[in-house]
């Protein structure tokens, strides 16, 4: 898995019509499924008198979850298409929904798939993109007198330490990039005497 992700910095809003409907677009960053329900009930609270509110998301930094919403569109018309322009930007960590007002005259199930997905596509378009690293959090614990040691491999190596404690037994702090991380615990490994933890972060 790569140690970089793509999302959004902060949320943003986009709008398409057609034949009179409107198609209301919001690009929000979600890192989990608890923030995507509390970001939909706000916009649906907000917009409680549109006709639809649909909607698709992508979590984590290994895109595995994700879901599309069609609430009450053909299937396939609405959700899929927003999920479309996810993908098609590589993004995750992001929810966007579009919020429909009917306009009068139906669109057609092709209709619907391009209203849906230009109005996702405009706010994505109006998002800043940001590339994240997903980053190691890394503990380890030492005798003291290997203090001065491995602060030279974590300095060679350019890691910066995030907190410590220096005692009998001591323990170092710090977060590290994932491609490199077998590079580090390796180096320090070569102490020996040392305990090594390791914690999946996003950064």
């Amino acid at each position: 898995m790569a140690d970089t992700y793509r999302t959004i910095d902060s949320p943003s809003n986009g709008l398409f019509k057609d034949r009179g409907s409107k198609f209301i677009s919001f690009a929000i960053p979600a890192t989990n499924e608890q923030e995507v329900k509390e970001h939909l009930e706000r916009i649906k609270k907000e917009f409680f008198d549109a006709r639809h509110h649909c909607y698709a998301y992508r979590l984590g930094p290994d895109k595995k979850t994700f879901r599309a919403f069609d609430d009450g569109e053909p299937g396939n018309s609405a959700g899929k298409p927003i999920l479309g322009q996810i993908t098609a930007k590589d993004l995750t960590n992001i929810l966007v929904v579009v919020v429909r007002y009917f306009g009068g005259t139906l669109l057609g199930v092709g209709g619907l798939v391009q209203a849906y997905k230009n109005a996702s596509a405009d706010a994505i378009a109006n998002a800043t993109v940001i590339e994240k690293e997903i980053q190691d959090f890394i503990s380890i614990t030492f005798d003291y007198p290997l203090q001065s040691k491995i602060n030279h491999i974590l300095k060679v190596l350019n890691i910066k330490i995030s907190g410590s404690v220096f005692e009998n037994n001591c323990t170092i702090e710090f977060y590290c990039r994932k491609g490199i991380t077998e590079i580090v615990v390796n180096k320090l490994s070569e102490l020996q005497a040392i305990q090594i933890n390791i914690n999946d972060s996003e950064i």
